[in-house]
């Protein structure tokens, strides 16, 4: 009997041995090893990531912990969980990787770099705190080969990009709307119960979760701000209340003219129905004056773009649109702000398609600059030559 890092003793059973003196001596090789490493021979794989899952659950967010515990299931166990956690190898980890690279997703691609880096990154979580605690002495999941994990960059539904999916039904992996795009989408669904909230999205950028945990006490309709503090997140159907995705989440957002007005008849109406507006109340209701879910709000803009015959974009696509479109005149930092993102190098990534448009324009603008100032003889056929 050997103590496991649960507090709980267990038994460990071999067999296979020559002779009963082979047997004792390795029962008295295991008794020798400090308690850790003890049960890392015991342990499957499978027992420890079980383990570790119920120990990060309550430290993590509930939507993190779900995901882990989801690719665990998914792909981890059916492939290593009956490896012994001690004897668990970076070349055993490293053919487990190549077959998860040649799985393919529901839509009948191959996985894409990105999920096989995410699965990777939760077993070498796993592992690296299987090592803190002395079980093993170096972690398999480091130095592995993996296809590169770089995310396809957004592009604009363009003329061009719609005319060819309007005609061939192909379609980029992701993409975002134009302005006028927008501006239609918005035209459009002017009298949805939820144009404001379609309308905040667009122009300020909210995460879904986000924009459905707002509370009436959150708006200051007199300042024009908006602060985001919390956001609601659905698990197993199951809706729960926790902070933003980062630090960083934990904003406020400035509103326009436009935007105040329309959260004040907004309000209007809620009194008018309801006859009363509570403050700590979530700001967007159905009209049972049931809240908002962030999973539903996914599936109505779904339903609303197939309606309207635009091209196809997700939801989190039109917070996308909000910060390219600000990236046109907006410093690059109060862009990271108003998107609650934790990095500049993520606001970079996502607005990088509309800084190549904008910078395209600024660069002739710079030309004309110049030119208007300096008296230079272009020359076509000079400058093929040279």
């Amino acid at each position: 009997m050997v103590a496991g890092v649960d507090g709980r003793r267990v038994r460990v059973r071999r067999g296979g041995f020559a002779t009963r003196a082979d047997a004792e001596r390795a029962g008295w090789d295991l008794l020798q090893l400090p308690g850790a490493q003890a049960v890392a021979r015991t342990w499957t794989l499978r027992r420890w990531l079980e383990f570790w899952l119920s120990e990060i659950d309550g430290q993590l967010r509930p939507t993190t912990v779900a995901n882990y515990r989801w690719i665990a299931h998914r792909y981890l166990i059916p492939l290593l969980g009956g490896q012994r956690l001690g004897k668990l190898r970076t070349k055993q980890v490293q053919r487990a990787m190549d077959v998860i690279c040649r799985q393919r997703v529901r839509s009948g691609r191959l996985i894409s770099p990105g999920s096989v880096h995410r699965i990777r990154a939760v077993l070498r979580s796993a592992l690296s705190e299987a090592r803190r605690q002395g079980m093993i002495g170096h972690n398999p999941a480091w130095r592995l080969r993996l296809p590169s994990g770089a995310r396809p960059h957004a592009v604009v539904w363009d003329g061009e990009r719609e005319k060819a999916w309007r005609n061939t039904g192909i379609r980029p992996r992701v993409a975002v709307w134009d302005v006028p795009h927008v501006a239609r989408f918005l035209e459009a669904v002017q009298d949805d119960p939820l144009f404001a909230l379609w309308w905040l999205v667009a122009l300020r950028g909210p995460r879904r979760g986000e924009i459905a945990g707002v509370r009436w006490e959150d708006i200051d309709l007199f300042a024009g701000e908006l602060t985001i503090r919390e956001q609601v997140i659905v698990i197993d159907g199951v809706e729960y209340l926790g902070p933003p995705k980062s630090a960083a989440g934990v904003r406020v957002l400035a509103l326009d003219e436009v935007s105040v007005r329309i959260l004040w008849a907004l309000w209007r109406e809620q009194l008018r129905r309801y006859g009363t507006v509570d403050p700590k109340a979530r700001v967007f209701v159905h009209r049972n004056g049931r809240a908002v879910r962030p999973d539903w709000l996914t599936r109505r803009f779904a339903t609303l773009v197939t309606e309207l015959g635009l091209p196809p974009v997700r939801l989190h696509d039109l917070r996308h649109a909000a910060a390219s479109a600000a990236a046109a005149g907006v410093d690059l930092k109060v862009i990271q702000h108003d998107m609650g993102h934790s990095s500049a190098v993520t606001t970079a990534d996502t607005c990088v398609t509309v800084f190549r448009q904008t910078g395209h324009a600024a660069v002739r603008a710079t030309a004309e600059l110049l030119l208007s100032h300096a008296r230079i003889r272009m020359s076509l056929e000079g400058a093929s030559q040279a």
